[in-house]
């Protein structure tokens, strides 16, 4: 039983490092399940649910797809969805109201430890299919790199805050929870709604929050489905992209920029720098530990399995 708890505690303890992530302009919520091992588990367990309640609700009705749709809960690890998500929202919450003004002040730092986070975690995806890269894939992989690089370096927008304008934008902004590289908060910081949002959610304002979590909900049920779709069908070519997308998003984590996005002549390097590879040491770190865990998972499985 006390492990049982313990694996609850520590799956929601993945989900906080998620939650908290997306509350960070430029550090992406998919990067980090990543690091922490929950994004194969986020991106198929969605998938099951979004099909199992399109299911319950288009087939039920008419006297059939009930089993089917229960066969698609059924393959959702509970287990492991259930804590994360917990601890993915209360840590959202907690670190939009704590951490984030942190941030907001010592943003140079800040990005200096999210930059070297990003750059080790760019091995996850690059090796994760177990193929080996063509010319072709670089040549991808560097045109997404590029489309991500520009795109993070315009200057921000300043979009009224319409239940119609912030439904669109949640709908999108959640697409960065499943997508590494991508950040939800520096979506809303570049359209200019990262603000009002955490404003919303310090003044419990309910008609703003029900529309963002509507639109979080839309939009995470159909790009779910769709990147579960690629990672299926083609895993390889999605994680090329992936890799890309991580590469040219290092540019919205550069350390020495401004809010407008221009690039500044860098200032205390040394400490900067210093940052910088203690972020690319902690993903280091971590994912040497998950190869000699997943090592000594298959070494256990190889002996029991042997015959004596």
């Amino acid at each position: 039983m006390a492990k049982s708890v313990g694996s609850y505690i520590f799956n929601a303890v993945r989900g906080g490092a998620v939650g908290t992530s997306e509350a960070l302009p430029g550090i992406s919520g998919g990067t980090v399940a990543l690091i922490v091992g929950l994004y194969d588990k986020l991106i198929g367990g969605a998938g099951h649910v979004v099909s199992g309640i399109k299911r319950y609700v288009t087939d039920v009705p008419r006297g059939r797809g009930k089993d089917r749709a229960m066969e698609q809960f059924r393959q959702v690890d509970w287990p492991v969805l259930v804590p994360a998500l917990i601890g993915m929202a209360v840590a959202l919450v907690m670190a939009l109201l704590l951490i984030a003004p942190l941030v907001e002040e010592y943003t140079q730092y800040a990005y200096a430890v999210f930059f070297g986070l990003v750059l080790a975690c760019l091995w996850i995806p690059y090796t994760g299919a177990g193929r080996t890269w063509r010319a072709g894939h670089y040549l991808l992989a560097l045109a997404f790199a590029a489309l991500t690089f520009f795109l993070t370096g315009l200057p921000g927008a300043d979009l009224p805050t319409h239940p119609a304008v912030v439904f669109l934008v949640a709908s999108v902004a959640i697409c960065a929870l499943v997508l590494p590289g991508m950040s939800g908060s520096f979506i809303l910081l570049t359209v200019g709604l990262y603000t009002p949002t955490k404003d919303a959610v310090a003044s419990l304002d309910f008609v703003y929050l029900g529309t963002f979590a509507l639109g979080m909900i839309t939009g995470l049920a159909v790009f779910v489905k769709i990147l579960q779709y690629l990672l299926e069908n083609f895993h390889h070519m999605t994680l090329v992209v992936l890799t890309g997308l991580m590469a040219g998003s290092l540019r919205a984590l550069w350390p020495w920029q401004n809010e407008e996005r221009e690039i500044l002549a860098p200032t205390d390097v040394p400490v900067t720098v210093a940052l910088m590879v203690f972020g690319f040491a902690v993903v280091v770190a971590a994912i040497v530990w998950e190869r000699r865990k997943r090592l000594q998972r298959e070494d256990e499985v190889l002996t029991h399995s042997t015959p004596v």
